[in-house]
């Protein structure tokens, strides 16, 4: 399986890229793992709704780009399902049953998804209620999809 993690902004913590290391390092077992970065769209701390739409439309177009059309695109949103971490694992065996061999999970920027990039996802997925850096998001989410494949492989990590 081949799995993009497309995320908006670059990843400068120390501590976050060395832990996004070591998953992607024990997840070469299981799939190919790419994390794509776009830019994130400079904007004043007090914005307009207007404002706020546009910086998400800029940085969607930079996400939209990064997608292959036969791609599986599951988007992080707070809005959207939550999913236990079996859930998780039963999803994505089901896209690899399938054929659904690409598949691309989406980490918005500090203002969110666009609306253009939301209804291209296939699935919103929601880790939680609570807001995340989209940062630590990362880590939380490539150390998700390797406990999928641990629960997959029937291995005893996710106990």
């Amino acid at each position: 399986m081949n799995i993009s993690i497309i995320s908006v902004g670059k990843l400068k913590e120390k501590y976050l890229k060395q832990g996004i290391s070591e998953y992607e390092k024990r997840l070469g077992a299981y799939a190919n793992v790419q994390i794509i970065e776009v830019a994130d769209e400079k904007a004043p701390d007090n914005m307009s709704d207007g404002d706020i739409r546009q910086v998400k439309n800029k940085e969607g177009e930079r996400i939209l780009a990064k997608i292959k059309q036969d791609t599986y695109v599951i988007a992080l949103a707070i809005e959207g399902q939550s999913w236990s971490s079996e859930k998780l694992a039963k999803e994505m065996d089901k896209l690899a049953t399938y054929g659904k061999s690409k598949v691309a999970f989406i980490i918005g920027g500090s203002v969110g998804l666009s609306d253009t990039v939301l209804q291209r996802a296939n699935a919103h997925l929601s880790f939680s209620g609570m807001t995340f850096p989209h940062q630590l998001m990362r880590l939380i989410l490539v150390e998700q999809i390797y406990r999928a494949f641990r629960i997959n492989s029937g291995e005893p990590y996710h106990k």
